[in-house]
């Protein structure tokens, strides 16, 4: 019996290994999306720029987005300077609210690219359930993080996971 349970347990962590690696190893998809100007953007490109890059999606009528975004801002040039990394704001406002986007991150003032994803076809590609939804990839382009939620302080969680990651590729 307790061969059994010791089988079992070692193929339940064999798979849980399995899955974390695999998630390590998922690029992002090439998905066109709109910035504000209305230009596309390929977001397949942010694997591809050798720098630490954070998604984060959010939306106009969600508190708690807002405000990652806003707390984020903070640290911003910092992270910036310290890690070589971007973050992108990617919008899930649909077509009644999207209009409100960009004024309201202008007015903001972050210095972001502000992504429009109305159908949410990026978000559903990376699993993201709800916002706000945040996924960290590598300089290799690799998805290596992803976050569902946000309670104040949440931005300094993700730092700490961004200084791993960093200390991983060295």
């Amino acid at each position: 019996m307790m061969n059994k349970i010791n089988r079992l347990f070692l193929m339940l962590f064999v798979c849980l290994a399995f899955s974390a690696s695999a998630l390590a190893q998922d690029k992002l998809p090439s998905i066109e999306l709109n910035n504000t100007k209305g230009e596309k953007v390929n977001i397949a490109d942010y694997g591809k720029k050798d720098k630490l890059v954070v998604l984060s999606f959010w939306a106009t009528w969600c508190v708690p987005c807002r405000k990652e975004l806003d707390n984020i801002a903070d640290v911003y040039a910092d992270w910036k300077e310290k890690y070589n990394l971007e973050v992108v704001a990617i919008s899930v406002d649909d077509q009644r609210t999207v209009s409100r986007v960009a004024a309201y991150a202008q007015g903001k003032g972050w210095e972001y690219e502000v992504l429009l994803d109305t159908k949410e076809d990026l978000k559903r590609a990376l699993n993201g359930l709800e916002v706000p939804y945040t996924v960290v990839v590598n300089p290799k382009g690799e998805i290596v993080f992803k976050h569902s939620g946000y309670v104040e302080g949440d931005e300094f969680e993700l730092e700490k996971k961004i200084q791993e990651i960093l200390a991983e590729k060295k």
